[in-house]
């Protein structure tokens, strides 16, 4: 979980950008401490010429497992960069966070400039403090991840580390976002022998032999998580329950929605579904969700953070 306080975050003066002549401290100001992962620290700043709320990732140059270069950049940018930076030439996606910017702090690491939403809560924390989601909610959320993710495969980038600590919830408008492409890579056809993601989102082929593809590791994170909305938690903890490959449902579920966490959760990888399969699942073309018909209460009552 990330550790949320806050503190002073000093910067060099001495930065280089993205297509950038003026120096980071020159655009943005930097707050206090959002929050800390494996791969770096996210404060709560702002651009100072329109006053638009931003996040800033903080990446140690030392952290980082794998490097990638940039057309028309001679030094190497952590991957994560590079990923976000495609995104970005191809538009973007509303499901998925925009990088507007990027530098290099000298001796200290990078930064990222992230989107940041005036009001959210990542999924762990909605999940946390809500219990167990409403099907119908899980289901609105559960579509957008994964047509997200269908626009990330298709311009070429697997996420790797699909959870609820990395999907973040608007809390007015119940629109998610996946962030943290920090155990991102390219997409290929041919196994994977590395991986920095999470370990009880992870399928048993990694746990046996260490190896995985792109999209059947996809779809069995999204069937951990598509558990975890439904019935609160996780459905295994240990290596020896996800090499058994077998949930157990804690709470009340439709045959519908189990019958799609079993599939994406399969054993064998091959008969995991794709991603367009999981969108046309009888559970997933239930109906369309009715605005704001998924909460008790008003959306913007929610507990909120301001990134």
């Amino acid at each position: 979980m990330l550790e949320k306080r806050a503190v002073e975050f000093q910067l060099e003066e001495e930065v280089r950008g993205k297509h950038v002549k003026e120096p980071f401290c020159s655009q943005y100001h930097c707050g206090s401490l959002l929050g800390r992962g494996g791969f770096g620290s996210v404060f709560s700043g702002h651009r100072l010429s329109d006053g638009q709320q931003v996040a800033i990732k903080q990446i140690s140059s030392d952290r980082v497992q794998q490097w990638a270069r940039l057309p028309g950049d001679v030094s190497p940018v952590p991957m994560e960069i590079a990923l976000l930076q495609r995104l970005s030439e191809v538009g973007g996606h509303g499901g998925v966070i925009s990088m507007l910017d990027w530098f290099e702090v000298e001796g200290q690491g990078f930064l990222l400039v992230l989107e940041r939403p005036p009001q959210y809560q990542d999924l762990f924390d909605f999940i946390t403090e809500r219990g167990a989601l409403p099907e119908r909610l899980a289901l609105r959320f559960f579509r957008q991840i994964v047509e997200a993710l269908q626009f990330v495969h298709a311009h070429g980038i697997v996420h790797r580390d699909i959870k609820d600590e990395n999907i973040v919830v608007d809390t007015r408008t119940l629109e998610v976002k996946i962030i943290d492409f920090g155990s991102g890579a390219p997409l290929k056809e041919t196994p994977y022998s590395e991986f920095e993601g999470t370990r009880v989102y992870s399928p048993p082929e990694w746990i046996l032999s260490q190896s995985y593809e792109a999209v059947s590791l996809t779809v069995w994170s999204l069937g951990v998580l598509l558990f975890d909305m439904v019935c609160g938690d996780i459905p295994f903890e240990r290596d020896q329950e996800i090499v058994r490959a077998t949930p157990i449902f804690t709470r009340r579920i439709s045959k519908e929605c189990q019958s799609l966490i079993r599939w994406c959760l399969a054993y064998r990888p091959e008969e995991r579904p794709t991603l367009e399969e999981i969108l046309s699942h009888p559970w997933m073309e239930g109906g369309e969700v009715e605005e704001g018909g998924d909460l008790q209460e008003d959306p913007s009552s929610l507990p909120s953070q301001s990134l």
